[in-house]
């Protein structure tokens, strides 16, 4: 396939396998250029070239370990030089899954590293280039515990609660200047994911897994509809009664008074 759309160029992060593969097939069919950045060189190479031989589209490669700040200080670089990027997939994350207190504290402080300050970084570095423009888009990948934390390890979930807030907060600066935003919460999804994160994919129930395929088409339609926060299992019903639900409950977050539940009799 090769297209003569040109949308610009989208960097993704964790780009070699898995989520990020998956974008960055679909970008590129749809018209992007791509810079592909994750640790493995050789898998970036490979990906790039398939991925030109298919579609036609320039595909460049970055090797960079995100968990390094020399390496978060490569794609910083490009971010904010790099004209031609129209769009950056902030997918790079570390997974857990052990309960908190079995779980390293080193590790923990690397995955919020990865999970935090990396995503946090990359998107002040191309947003002021979306917004000179008036346009661009940051899509960042959290997950569905960060609407339901006691699904997994909390730290983790705790970074994913991040990155929505964080989005939603751009979303809030960013919209009226022609930047878009969104937050994709997948729920299970098949990847290396759970084998890296000490649990087999398999020995989830299967009818709770969805594809990576199916996760990023689905987000990708998310996007297109306007979508800030984008959950691809959950019916539209439900998501738009949980999100009927925050909007309402937001006037009512602050107030002289407490709430009549929390009252004491006056003395």
């Amino acid at each position: 396939m090769n297209t003569s759309l040109h949308r610009g160029t989208a960097l993704i992060t964790g780009a070699s396998s898995g989520i990020g593969a998956v974008y960055a097939d679909r970008l590129a069919r749809s018209g992007y250029d791509l810079i592909l950045v994750a640790r493995r060189a050789d898998k970036l190479r490979a990906l790039a070239e398939d991925l030109t031989n298919r579609t036609g589209r320039s595909v460049e490669t970055l090797a960079a370990d995100l968990t390094d700040p020399a390496g978060v200080a490569k794609v910083e670089a490009v971010l904010k030089h790099d004209a031609s990027i129209t769009m950056l997939v902030n997918n790079a994350g570390i997974g857990a899954t052990a309960p908190l207190l079995q779980s390293d504290i080193g590790a923990m402080e690397r995955l919020i590293a990865l999970n935090v300050n990396v995503v946090t970084r990359l998107a002040y570095a191309v947003a002021p280039a979306f917004v000179a423009r008036g346009d661009g888009t940051i899509v960042n990948i959290a997950s569905v515990v960060a609407i339901a934390p006691e699904l997994l390890n909390g730290v983790y979930g705790g970074s994913k609660a991040y990155v929505l807030a964080f989005t939603q907060s751009l979303h809030h600066e960013l919209s009226d200047k022609g930047v878009r935003v969104q937050a994709v919460l997948p729920g299970a999804t098949k990847t290396d994911f759970w084998e890296i994160s000490g649990k087999p994919v398999d020995e989830l129930p299967q009818e709770i897994v969805m594809s990576a395929t199916d996760m990023v088409d689905a987000s990708l339609k998310g996007l297109e509809l306007g979508e800030v926060v984008t959950i691809p299992a959950v019916p539209a019903g439900e998501f738009n009664a949980w999100e009927s639900a925050r909007k309402a409950i937001a006037p009512k977050l602050s107030s002289t008074t407490p709430a009549a539940r929390y009252a004491v009799a006056a003395k």
